[in-house]
């Protein structure tokens, strides 16, 4: 499959604007303006309100009206920003060149921005990064959306054909409905079209088909599906086309903050917990029992990649150790490991390997391969775990799912709360979950064993 590098757009728009800002300063503003502090709270001011203002949310069919829109409110919002600097922290002194950088900056942002609008329409015209499209379902709205296809090649689009349940002489016809799951499979589609006039059934299969192959899909709506919360609406010329809204962890943004917090927050475990814990529990444990200080197993992570898991040993050595989970009363506990498994101690050195990337403090918990290997097949959406890192603590062990699993609605409800996590994340459920762990392991707990 031919690689496509839009997703390079943002971060290009963003860093040229960065690099501007930050040239104005040093070209045009006097060596007292060139404070290191106000430097970084323009930056900050900057970013900050463009995140607010969705100001780099631009799409290859977003209006040039509505890049306008987006430029004259960032750039006001900015000025408020800008100028209460001055009051806040100057005390009101006028500094020289201070209206001068403004200016500058808002009339070469606005300059840059739509000049990369323009050359980019330009090197889309010419056929360069373009969306390979086909369209499911033939109807007036649908039909619409094809003629725009055709007709507007500064958008970038390829249009393949479409397809439809009744049969078409039309050299882009591809086929039935049902046979775009053999033709996704060996073609390089970016993005499917469905017309709302297909089954629901169809839709719902076509849906999971473009998360399978990572696939973006759209929606040609009926009038009422425009308010669908789960849908943001796209307008292609005046034809409206539904965008299922992106979840959180598909958000870079997202990412972001989740990386920046494990680092942090492993760090400081690592530094205040660990340091002083590892070298007493060496001396606790080898007394206990004989082997390693440290238990590791590989287990599937983020993509079903395998990584080793790192645990303090709280159990004798034993072939079992990788089919055979805990159960109540394991004569394989040992007296120390039964201390650090009901205190969750036994789980501190994964804070490595959330350090080093392989976990999250919060996410789904990972389970031994041969575990998982028997609920990809039986449980349902249990892959969908595999699209975020896994983590220590998770929505599901807080609400009483953890220990051994006995039966199927133990892995199905752990899955449940696993799904609702990835597609409901905020920064602030990570932050409850972390308190309420902690909460739990003073409480103590009867499943943790």
């Amino acid at each position: 499959m031919k690689k496509k590098y839009s997703f390079l757009l943002k971060p290009i728009n963003v860093l040229i604007d960065f690099l501007f800002i930050n040239i104005i300063f040093f070209w045009i503003s006097d060596k007292e303006f060139q404070s290191v502090f106000f430097i970084i709270y323009t930056n900050v001011n900057w970013f900050v309100i463009a995140y607010l203002n969705k100001y780099y949310k631009i799409t290859r069919v977003t209006h040039v009206v509505k890049i306008l829109i987006l430029y004259l409110t960032q750039i006001s919002v900015f000025f408020l920003a800008y100028f209460s600097y001055f009051g806040l922290f100057r005390e009101g002194e006028i500094v020289n060149n201070q209206f001068v950088v403004f200016a500058s900056i808002a009339v070469g942002v606005f300059i840059l921005k739509f000049l990369f609008y323009y050359s980019l329409r330009f090197y889309r015209e010419l056929g360069n990064n373009y969306r390979n499209v086909v369209v499911v379902g033939l109807d007036a709205s649908s039909k619409k959306i094809i003629n725009f296809f055709k007709s507007e090649e500064n958008y970038g689009y390829n249009y393949f054909g479409f397809f439809s349940e009744t049969k078409s002489n039309s050299k882009e016809f591809l086929g039935e409905t049902k046979t775009i799951f053999k033709y996704i499979a060996s073609k390089n589609v970016d993005e499917i079209y469905c017309s709302s006039s297909v089954d629901k059934d169809s839709i719902r299969k076509i849906r999971q088909l473009s998360i399978q192959f990572r696939i973006s899909f759209k929606l040609i709506p009926d009038f009422k599906e425009l308010y669908s919360k789960n849908f943001d609406v796209e307008y292609y010329g005046v034809l409206p086309v539904l965008n299922p809204k992106k979840l959180p962890f598909e958000l870079l943004e997202t990412q972001i903050i989740k990386r920046v917090f494990d680092i942090l927050f492993s760090i400081l475990i690592i530094l205040f917990v660990l340091s002083w814990l590892i070298p007493i529990l060496f001396i606790i444990i080898k007394i206990d029992s004989k082997g390693p200080l440290f238990f590791y197993q590989d287990r599937s992570g983020i993509n079903g990649v395998n990584f080793s898991c790192y645990k303090f040993r709280s159990m004798s050595v034993n072939k079992y150790s990788d089919n055979k989970q805990v159960s109540k009363n394991d004569t394989r506990v040992t007296k120390v490991g039964s201390f650090l498994r009901k205190t969750s101690i036994d789980e501190l050195p994964q804070f490595f390997n959330v350090f080093l990337g392989d976990m999250s403090v919060v996410g789904p918990r990972p389970h031994m391969n041969k575990q998982s290997l028997q609920f990809e097949k039986e449980v349902n959406n249990y892959l969908k775990r595999y699209e975020v890192k896994p983590g220590i603590t998770g929505l599901a062990q807080i609400s009483g799912y953890r220990g051994a699993i006995r039966k199927k609605s133990d892995i199905e409800n752990r899955v449940r709360l696993d799904v609702f996590y990835i597609e409901n994340w905020s920064f602030f459920l990570d932050v409850k979950i972390v308190f309420q762990t902690v909460l739990n392991v003073f409480k103590g707990e009867d499943k943790a064993y």
